[in-house]
């Protein structure tokens, strides 16, 4: 069942629900538009929804650079209020507080940081909320503490050949950071050791480049990838030297974004690029696809679930989703067709 649909203002890549409580019903959507030229431009930027069933409002919108990823703060951390951070194509990690205001600038920017003159193309905070790690363009990756009044970049290190597309803090061991690169590599760091002590490299069992790592919430020795191949992947991560990929499923399209529902466990929700949105149901080492979203006109890059339900008419609780794709500027909110929650 569609809820509500709405056109940014550029190329949609990432929609982020907020997961603190008072906010669930916000939205978060971000884009990224390249001006060709001789002075080519990356611009971008954060729209605020509203959520709820029967609705899609917006209410903010910040211009930004460019943006290739933005994550809200975890709950649980440090920080007591929502953050949203953003990685840019400036190069820039940025911070912005979410207000609690009906009018006016919803979004505080409360920190920003140059990185690198390479782009910025992903972020994961820690659990804590107290530091961010950055995949950049070049292969690098940075790690940047947030405790002091002023960010400062604690690590920096050459990870990849290529382009870092994702980076992935292990919740349950806040020490190991996960990365995924276009080299088709998948690698764990101990940052314990210093950003040049590798815990493990895996680059044989994708055959394309790595777009994500998500860490199940609900077992602490699983861990997913997707990656261009089409292929989401589980892995045991038990042994950190040598993670087991324990089964793996193709979703008919690369496997750009996937998120854990924070509920039910198994459940995947995976963008798909060429192929639209697939939800996934991972049980022991099977998997298959229990619904597939295509009503998108263009690639599918951004995907989120509602942290919690909603309840219907007919007193039934039903979880939502949001979806958005690239060059059709295309946002949805739907509620999935299968009974899963």
């Amino acid at each position: 069942m569609d809820v509500g649909h709405c056109y940014l203002d550029g190329n949609a890549d990432v929609v982020e629900f907020c997961p603190h409580n008072s906010f669930h019903h916000v939205l978060a959507a971000s884009t990224y538009t390249l001006q060709e030229g001789d002075q080519p431009s990356r611009s971008g930027s954060i729209s605020l929804f509203n959520v709820d069933l029967g609705r899609v409002d917006l209410f903010y919108r910040l211009k930004t650079a460019g943006i290739f990823d933005m994550k809200w703060n975890p709950v649980g951390g440090n920080a007591t209020l929502p953050l949203l951070a953003q990685a840019d194509a400036d190069g820039f990690l940025r911070v912005h507080h979410l207000k609690n205001s009906t009018n006016g600038d919803a979004l505080e920017e409360v920190l920003n940081q140059k990185v690198s003159s390479s782009m910025c193309l992903c972020l994961d905070w820690n659990p804590q909320a107290t530091s961010i790690s950055m995949g950049l363009s070049d292969g690098s990756v940075s790690l940047i503490s947030l405790e002091e009044t002023k960010p400062t970049i604690l690590q920096e290190w050459k990870a990849h050949d290529f382009e870092v597309w994702a980076t992935s803090f292990d919740p349950d061991q806040p020490h190991m950071v996960y990365t995924g690169s276009d080299d088709c590599k998948f690698k764990g760091w101990d940052l314990r050791n210093g950003p040049s002590e590798i815990a493990f490299q895996n680059s044989k069992a994708h055959q394309m480049g790595v777009c994500c790592i998500a860490k199940s919430p609900h077992d602490p020795n699983t861990l997913f990838t997707g990656s261009y191949d089409e292929n989401l992947r589980m892995w045991d991560v038990r042994s950190i030297s040598r993670p087991v990929n324990e089964t793996s499923i193709n979703l008919g399209g690369g496997v750009w974004r996937i998120k854990n529902h924070s509920v039910v466990p198994g459940l995947i929700l995976a963008a798909c690029m060429h192929n639209g949105f697939a939800i996934v149901k991972v049980n022991g080492n099977e998997a298959e696809v229990l619904e597939t979203y295509n009503k998108h006109e263009s690639l599918a890059y951004g995907a989120d679930w509602y942290r919690g339900s909603i309840c219907q008419p007919d007193k039934k609780e039903k979880t939502i989703v949001a979806t958005c794709s690239f060059y059709d500027k295309l946002l949805r909110v739907w509620v999935p067709e299968s009974n899963i929650i």
